[in-house]
């Protein structure tokens, strides 16, 4: 597929498969995520078309875990109370969703897609690849935060 500007020809070939990012709604989401003032605790940026966009927030893990299909990409931003009974910590998770079912070409592009994505979603403690809806579990991210956090001093009690 060619075009002609200024007398020249121009391929549209890379412009049809250029993925763009609604940076205003997926900016909204990820404030509202991060806010202490929100119940928000997590938020969704899928795909329409070749563009990245917010597709849902919410409070409930369970409704996190229905948003992720076989056969798309999409991330995800959660919030994870992590530390221990002295000493509560609100820490940040970014998950790249790959499910099973996704073509070849889509998953070369994952990588550059992300980039995309990372240039508003930048503050996070954890980042994970998922691709089976197994690991879209809240105890397995919970672990993954608390991992990344060190070490924890407390008394061996915990009550999360």
């Amino acid at each position: 597929m060619f075009s002609r500007e200024n007398n020249s020809r121009v391929s549209l070939r890379n412009k049809t498969l250029e993925t763009h990012i609604d940076r205003q709604s997926v900016r909204e989401s990820y404030n509202d995520v991060r806010s202490d003032f929100t119940e928000t605790n997590w938020a969704v940026f899928q795909f329409e078309g070749n563009q990245i966009c917010s597709k849902a927030v919410g409070s409930d893990f369970a409704d996190f875990r229905t948003q992720f299909v076989d056969d798309e990409r999409a991330f995800g931003f959660v919030r994870i109370q992590s530390g221990d009974e002295m000493s509560k910590r609100t820490k940040f998770l970014f998950v790249t969703w790959l499910g099973p079912n996704v073509s070849t070409m889509k998953r070369a592009r994952l990588s550059s897609d992300k980039a995309l994505v990372k240039e508003i979603i930048m503050n996070f403690a954890v980042e994970l690849q998922i691709e089976t809806p197994d690991e879209l579990n809240y105890e397995f991210f919970r672990e993954a935060v608390c991992k990344a956090g060190g070490a924890n001093y407390g008394t061996g009690v915990r009550e999360l």
